[in-house]
């Protein structure tokens, strides 16, 4: 009989904090569902964060931010608007820290979100979404109405647009990326919300290495940073309807739009054929990532990220009631 001694060593230690818990997550490969002569894809299962979702990462790096800085109080009230997934996130660092928190998110996300964030101990204010739809509107309104609950209340408006914090989270990202890779990867692809994911990894892939590609996402029906309209779209988290203010163009060498029956499309594609259950940003970022495989060739290496899971969008139109 093997030594319970043998047997603990190999067992994962204890995790005694919430940060133990976010981040360190595994490059996977894609292969069924890439076309011939496309480049070796991989991509950041960000989906085993607690939340399911990358946000983990700039939520607590946000929040332990502002403690550090003493613009955050012990037990002092949070605010956001967010489109989910960033709520998500904080509601899980807040509940995890001791800081009640207020979310105006909309019915233009998924109902699993807003019931993750409650069941977490957010309070939700709804702003309605013009059918469904996400737009510059919507997400100006939501805006200010944090704006407002943070003057009535004293809160702290964590206000992710702006927040520059959040890039450290994606700092530490990027060097994930580039240890797992051991530094052979030619460019990296991802969708744009706030920025942040892209331009942290960009900043630090580009030390490493300035030849590495990056290439932003956006939604084709609101391409703003590719200078169209801004317009009505359908992939959760990204593309606000305006530039945001943590984009910066200088580090992108291309920004490709992606519509949201594309993304849909390539998100339910990664179910059936990798076993990869994935939301619609993680389709966008797999249809541009194939997209730009093709132009580089099969001898290159391609990173991307699956945002978060697809148990975020049961109820969407992407695995649940067709739009």
């Amino acid at each position: 009989m093997e030594d319970l001694a043998g047997t603990a060593a190999r067992e994962p230690r204890i995790h005694s904090s919430l940060p133990q818990r976010i981040g360190r997550t595994r490059l996977l490969t894609v292969d069924r569902i890439l076309p011939k002569g496309c480049a070796r894809i991989l991509i950041k299962d960000e989906s085993a964060n607690p939340t399911g979702s990358m946000k983990d990462r700039m939520a607590l790096a946000m929040i332990e931010a502002a403690a550090r800085s003493g613009r955050l109080s012990p037990g002092q009230r949070v605010v956001e608007y967010t489109g989910g997934s960033t709520g998500v996130s904080l509601a899980l660092v807040c509940a995890a820290l001791g800081y009640p928190l207020s979310i105006v998110t909309s019915d233009a996300f998924s109902i699993e979100k807003r019931r993750h964030m409650a069941a977490l101990g957010a309070e939700l204010t709804m702003v309605p979404s013009l059918r469904g739809g996400m737009d510059a509107t919507l997400t100006r309104t939501m805006i200010a109405a944090a704006r407002d609950i943070a003057e009535r209340t004293g809160a702290h408006w964590t206000d992710q647009l702006n927040n520059a914090d959040q890039l450290a989270a994606y700092r530490r990202m990027a060097g994930e990326i580039w240890n797992q890779t051991r530094g052979r990867i030619d460019a990296f692809v991802q969708s744009v919300g706030t920025a942040a994911s892209l331009r942290g990894v960009a900043e630090v892939l580009r030390r490493r290495n300035p030849a590495i590609r990056i290439v932003a996402v956006e939604p084709k029906e609101s391409a703003v940073l590719s200078g169209g309209a801004g317009g009505v779209h359908r992939i959760e988290g990204v593309g606000a309807g305006f530039v945001v203010p943590l984009w910066r163009p200088e580090i992108v060498d291309d920004i490709l739009p992606v519509s949201t029956e594309e993304a849909m499309e390539m998100a339910r594609r990664l179910a059936r054929a990798e076993a990869l259950f994935a939301g619609t940003s993680t389709g966008a970022n797999l249809v541009a990532a194939i997209a730009l495989g093709l132009r580089l060739g099969p001898d290159a290496v391609i990173v991307t990220v699956m945002c978060d899971s697809g148990m975020k969008y049961l109820s969407t139109p992407l695995y649940g009631e067709r739009a």
